[in-house]
This record gives structure tokens, C-alpha cells and sequence, in this order.
């Protein structure tokens, strides 16, 4: 398979965990445009350098928080102001309405996170391990299970799920 076949079909296989980063970084869709073709672009730049030594999805998703963190900081360089939108979720039908405002509230407060805590909190709501998340983040495994408890401490104090 050529290599751009094969990123092609790495892209559509993880695209999830992108628009799901993209999503929680930006404020509006042509940022969500901008972000996702950064992200795509700096995923093909390092797509030949990747050695298997972890998941495709770890690799992928260390990518796109760390492209989604430089976009961030440009974009307060710029001196851009940003208002936090409330962060509509896609729900079935089939939910019912409170348990999908307390979700709704709950990405709210975590898209009010500083830029770091808010990728970590994403990375655990998506299943990841403590080890994933360290290796994804390069933080110590100590340091994961700190930060995740202070994290959790803020969201509950503000919320109440």
C-alpha cells in the first residue's frame, strides 16, 4: 500500500479522535476547519517517522494536542477574543433531557479548563489509561493521577452530576 493510501486510511480510521479534539479546542466551525486541516497537515509531516512503538491512536491523539495547544496559543497572540460557547453535544433521541443537560454542563466546564488539564480530561472520559495518558502527554505517570484528581475536585465543585 502506498504511503498516502495508507495515511489516508489512518486519518478515516482515527478521524473521531480529532474532530473530538478539534471540538473541544475551538469556538467556531471556521476554526474547526483551520484546526483540522493543522492537525491533518502536522499528522502527514510526522507520518513517516512513526515507529509502531505505540498505538497509531496514541501517536495520533499526542499529535493533535499538541498542534491544538500552539493553535490556541496563536490565536491569544492575535489578540482574538474568545467566548466559551456551550458545547452541543450529538445525542440520540433516545436520551433523556436531564442526563444530556448534565452532560452538556459537564463539557462546558471542562472546555473553561486550561488548555493542558482539558486534553487530559478528555483523554480519560475517552477510556485511556493512566499509562496511555502519560505516554500520550509525556507527563509521569504521578503526575497523571495528580493532576486527574485536582481536575475532577474543580469539575465537581462546580458541577453536580
Amino acid at each position: 500500500m502506498a504511503a498516502e493510501e495508507e495515511f489516508i486510511n489512518t486519518v478515516k480510521a482515527n478521524e473521531g479522535i480529532i474532530y473530538k479534539i478539534v471540538r473541544l479546542y475551538t469556538f467556531n466551525r471556521e476554526d474547526e476547519q483551520d484546526l483540522y486541516q493543522e492537525i491533518v497537515y502536522q499528522l502527514w509531516k510526522s507520518f513517516k517517522s512513526f515507529k509502531n512503538y505505540s498505538k497509531i491512536s496514541t501517536w495520533i491523539y499526542k499529535i493533535a494536542l499538541n498542534t491544538s495547544i500552539s493553535h490556541l496559543r496563536k490565536e491569544k497572540r492575535r489578540g482574538r477574543k474568545i467566548t466559551f460557547e456551550d458545547l452541543i453535544l450529538q445525542t440520540t433521541e433516545h436520551e433523556d433531557r436531564e442526563k444530556k443537560e448534565k452532560i452538556e454542563t459537564l463539557y462546558s466546564e471542562i472546555k473553561k479548563l486550561n488548555p493542558i488539564d482539558k486534553g487530559i480530561m478528555l483523554l480519560y472520559l475517552e477510556g485511556n489509561n493512566y499509562e496511555e495518558l502519560a505516554t500520550i502527554t509525556g507527563f509521569t505517570y504521578s503526575n497523571i493521577a495528580t493532576r486527574l484528581s485536582r481536575i475532577k475536585q474543580k469539575l465537581t465543585l462546580k458541577i453536580k452530576i
